[in-house]
């Protein structure tokens, strides 16, 4: 069966359409190009210029003062290898409670069963409903003093490691993905005597490397780039991470400096994308379709 599409093949064999066809094509392409390619060139372009270039009006497109002791002068002047060796360490350990519980608890919704597990799911995913800054202030106050344990968590790993674990998106990723796993493997390994931590350990996880990637790197980005908690529960200068940090010292650095931080800040997270892209997209789909 043929596929239908905007153009018929009738139209697009003619010189005209044809013609058309790539115009309009270049066109949207270069256009959704400049759109999300165009501010990453004025960033990373603005590093390279000096004070009074990066302020002109109408701004250069390419640098005439070519600069890179711009990059050099961020990494010292605002300590750089420090808050970023603290972001890495927010990040990853994030990431490990984020795999651990995360899979646990989508696992135990997949397979267990247990007792109103779809009205737990619900719940779950309502909470992808609320915005997340209305929850900053009853978390904060959680924080600075966890019921029952009586703690003040401010300034340390743990008021960035635990709010992140409550991730109600990447357990129903999780779960759906492990809802596509063959019942019939599951049963046969559970025949041979294994339990269901053995069944998870040994059988689900390997196969579940796509979303297990997807995961992680949500995981890991989604502490990079956040700004406002870290702020509040973090107001340590030796403790902050990346994005506060620069915000943090921004004041007292010239204007193509405080870009250049900001360039070198955004590097690792684009980095990360563009490595594991196609692992983000196969994740995603990964427990689309069943069988």
């Amino acid at each position: 069966m043929s596929t239908r599409t905007l153009i018929s093949p009738a139209q697009l064999a003619r010189p005209r359409g044809k013609r058309l066809y790539r115009a309009v094509f270049a066109l949207v392409t270069g256009g959704f190009t400049l759109a999300f390619l165009g501010p990453l060139y004025w960033l990373i372009s603005s590093g390279f210029k000096d004070a009074q270039e990066v302020i002109r009006t109408p701004p250069t497109l390419v640098p005439e003062s070519f600069t890179p002791g711009n990059y050099s002068q961020a990494w010292d002047v605002m300590d750089l290898s420090t808050l970023l060796l603290n972001t890495l360490y927010y990040a990853f350990g994030a990431l490990a409670f984020q795999l651990v519980l995360d899979v646990a608890a989508a696992y135990s919704l997949s397979r267990l069963r247990p007792l109103f597990g779809k009205a737990i799911l619900g719940m779950m995913l309502a909470t992808l409903m609320i915005p997340a800054t209305v929850l900053v202030v009853p978390q904060y106050l959680t924080v600075l003093d966890v019921p029952v344990v009586e703690r003040n968590l401010l300034n340390t790993p743990w008021a960035i490691w635990l709010p992140s674990v409550t991730n109600a998106f990447n357990i129903f990723l999780l779960k759906r993905f492990f809802d596509s796993v063959p019942k019939e493997l599951l049963d046969a390994a559970a025949m041979d005597g294994a339990s269901p931590l053995r069944v998870l350990w040994s059988i689900v996880l390997p196969i579940s490397r796509p979303v297990l990637g997807v995961v992680s790197i949500f995981a890991v980005v989604g502490v990079w780039k956040d700004f406002l908690w870290p702020m509040l529960t973090l107001p340590d200068p030796a403790k902050q991470t990346l994005n506060v940090g620069i915000y943090s010292l921004s004041n007292g650095v010239p204007v193509n400096v405080l870009i250049a931080a900001l360039t070198i800040a955004s590097l690792p997270a684009l980095i990360i994308f563009l490595i594991f892209q196609r692992n983000i997209m196969s994740g995603l789909t990964a427990g689309s379709l069943k069988g």
